[in-house]
């Protein structure tokens, strides 16, 4: 009997030390998303969310816009970050937020004036990147609330003449973190500051909002409605949805 026991115990003992081995390596991996944000990160999830609400959906810009050029930043390392952040070279937004882009598109060419386009959709994970990066959230999101980027209702852009191709004068640069950057900074460039204002205002007839750090930046009215999305670029135009 005392020989069973000890058998008992010893069995018990290794049992109790592989689940506390178990338990100390989930402790130790580190989670996919740590700052509190589930985003939405299966395709599958993506799909169903379209079949609720057809307005989830993601379109890719190229298609969806004639005049507009593309200049995708982050897909190079000619940003602020001086690293490749994406894959590729891709501008996906909501459905509804295109089709606005595509109203501005038409009303600026009666201007003889087209789209730049730096970016748009930004995966979760980017966000994550730039944030560990430069910790200043009035010019990158904090990852623990998301980006109105991550949602697919934001799009950073500037302006160009359709005729000479030449980017139009603006305050600053893309991704300028200055005050001369901020939409209530009277640039000392007359040609600027009314480039800037003119932008402004086309933007916001055609339902976009104001980011007052950032000139080049305009959120999508009704961008809270719209979930979080951590999708590549690939998953998008791979999805069935598409």
């Amino acid at each position: 009997m005392p020989y069973f026991s000890e058998k008992l115990l010893v069995m018990h003992a290794k049992l109790l030390f592989a689940s506390l081995l178990i338990f100390l390596t989930s402790c130790s991996e580190t989670p996919k998303y740590p700052y509190g944000i589930a985003p939405v990160s299966d395709v599958e999830e993506y799909e169903k969310s379209i079949q609720k609400s057809p307005s989830n959906r993601f379109v890719d810009l190229e298609n969806e816009l004639n005049l507009a050029r593309f200049d995708i930043r982050y897909a190079t390392a000619n940003n602020f970050t001086s690293e490749i952040i994406y894959p590729e070279a891709a501008a996906w937004t909501r459905i509804d937020v295109a089709k606005s882009l595509s109203q501005i598109e038409d009303s600026l060419a009666k201007h003889g004036l087209g789209l730049i386009i730096f970016d748009a959709y930004r995966p979760y994970a980017a966000t994550v990147k730039f944030y560990q990066v430069y910790k200043d959230t009035n010019y990158v999101a904090s990852p623990y609330s998301g980006s109105r980027h991550n949602r697919g209702c934001a799009i950073d852009l500037s302006l160009y003449d359709l005729k000479t191709g030449r980017e139009l004068q603006m305050p600053t640069k893309y991704d300028d973190f200055s005050s001369a950057a901020h939409q209530t900074t009277e640039s000392p460039d007359s040609t600027a500051q009314y480039n800037k204002v003119f932008l402004r205002k086309v933007m916001t007839e055609f339902g976009f909002e104001v980011y007052n750090y950032e000139w080049w930046h305009f959120d999508y009215s009704g961008w809270d409605q719209y979930e979080i999305m951590d999708l590549s670029f690939a998953q998008l135009k791979s999805s069935s949805a598409d």
